[in-house]
């Protein structure tokens, strides 16, 4: 074998399966040695004992969506893969989102214009299908799939997105027969509305009322009907942001059935509670504004639960970034508006793998193989991305961190996005990346590094999940 271009060496190397001493060798991006004593290289990177994982994989997030005005995500896909990069993250999957009335494959060319020439990480698109047109359904979706956007999202809550459940069946059955991963934003609509309307007509239109018009039973019964229709076509879904205990118990029963049900949450469901949404009328709680809400700290520990023992399948940011003080933002045309008019989401991109290297791994709750599983393995697995990416073996992507662990109070003045603060601030943090490589690139090692146009897009193939299965914890 020629030189190799990078060796780093003296690493404890974890995958989803293992923890090991070992150098890695790349060779034109690739991870193409594994072993003690490797031959020197043309660059050379001491870990020296420290934990090396995969490079993060953000299978949820939204960059640069277009937005109906005045709204604006804050960042696009220079600003959110750098914040990424920084994070420890080196593969995102956004979202092409297409609009009603829209061409989807109109949504997909308007996206890859957006990307083209910013990204400084890989990326892949999954599909937002909102208009299930029978050319959607019977031309553009199928195609689109066999040129690898082989995972589409669609809603059952927002106006502008929800499609009715026999919208949902004729989109799950084009899944089931093209190979495609469905992933459903599980919330019930009408309930949300009757709700919206009744505190509107009582005055109570403040952020922290966002929690109330979407209490745990809209999300259960949503998440239940989804799994009722997935039933019914006899096709995997993946259930998306799941924030406590009522969804959970649906998708405990569903497996319990021996349907193919998996699971994602976020760090807003762990780290946040109803209460961040504000305990006054006060705006400042607009902030956490997402959906569903944060719930309480008895369903934090649900969500802990079941990222320890198997009910989750992926951890996600589903980085949502709008700034707040700004008209284009939390505060749309400058003004104080009600909840119901408030942005949805949250920024996380960049914080997503030290919150839960820190509480899950450092903190004991999580083994630092479940880690990479949960942020990296599966992410890459379910989206047909395996093994090229989620994992450190010989031909996968070499890309990497090597973590440093330490603690620090986090500050939005430190992160790399272009929103004006992070739900997180002031949490107690006790690891961040030391150094991140993408393709075998430096991008970050306590500064950044640019690359932006590095970034290749990447079609996905089929999903490669196993059933999912909960593992029983002592």
């Amino acid at each position: 074998m020629s030189e190799l271009d990078l060796v780093v060496r003296r690493a404890l190397v974890a995958t989803a399966a293992d923890t090991f001493e070992a150098d890695i060798g790349v060779k034109e991006g690739r991870v193409v040695l594994l072993g003690r004593g490797l031959p020197a290289g043309l660059r050379e990177i001491d870990a020296a004992g420290r934990v090396v994982t995969p490079g993060g994989v953000d299978a949820h997030c939204h960059l640069d969506q277009p937005m109906e005005a005045p709204a604006r995500m804050a960042d696009d896909f220079d600003t959110g893969t750098r914040s990424a990069a920084c994070g420890g993250t080196t593969t995102v999957i956004p979202f092409a989102a297409q609009a009603k009335g829209q061409s989807l494959r109109a949504a997909v060319a308007d996206y890859h214009r957006r990307a083209e020439g910013k990204a400084h990480v890989d990326y892949a698109f999954h599909l937002i299908v909102s208009d299930p047109t029978p050319q959607v359904l019977h031309d553009e979706l199928p195609g689109l799939i066999r040129e690898g956007y082989t995972s589409f999202k669609i809603y059952m809550t927002y106006d502008d997105l929800k499609l009715d459940d026999g919208q949902m069946l004729d989109v799950l059955a084009v899944a089931r027969q093209h190979g495609a991963m469905a992933m459903i934003h599980a919330e019930n609509a009408d309930c949300i509305e009757w709700l919206t309307k009744r505190l509107e007509a009582a005055g109570r239109t403040a952020p922290r009322f966002h929690a109330q018009a979407r209490p745990m039973l809209v999300e259960r019964e949503a998440t239940h009907r989804a799994i009722s229709l997935a039933e019914l076509v006899d096709v995997p879904i993946l259930i998306v942001h799941v924030s406590g205990r009522e969804a959970v118990e649906q998708i405990r029963w569903a497996r319990a059935q021996g349907l193919q049900v998996f699971a994602e949450t976020c760090p807003q469901y762990l780290f946040l509670t109803a209460a961040d949404l504000g305990i006054d009328d006060s705006y400042h709680g607009a902030r956490c504004v997402c959906s569903p809400p944060p719930r309480d700290k008895r369903n934090q520990q649900v969500i802990w639960d079941g990222l320890n023992d198997g009910l989750f399948t992926i951890f996600s940011s589903d980085h949502a970034p709008f700034k707040f003080d700004a008209p284009d933002g939390k505060k749309p045309g400058g003004a104080e508006v009600p909840f119901r008019h408030i942005p949805n989401g949250i920024p996380g991109i960049e914080t997503r793998l030290p919150l839960l290297y820190s509480e899950g791994v450092l903190a004991g709750r999580l083994t630092l193989n479940r880690f990479v599983e949960l942020t990296a393995t599966n992410p890459a697995k379910a989206y047909g991305l395996h093994p090229r990416k989620g994992t450190i073996a010989v031909g996968s992507d070499a890309d990497l961190v090597i973590w440093n662990e330490r603690e620090f109070v986090l500050d939005n003045a430190a992160l790399h996005h272009a929103v004006d603060y992070t739900p997180y601030q002031g949490q107690t943090l006790r690891a961040w990346p030391g150094i991140t490589l993408a393709g075998g690139e430096v991008v970050w090692d306590g500064s950044f590094h640019p690359r932006a146009g590095r970034g290749m897009f990447l079609a996905c193939g089929a999903p490669s999940l196993s059933p999912a299965r909960t593992r029983v914890v002592p």
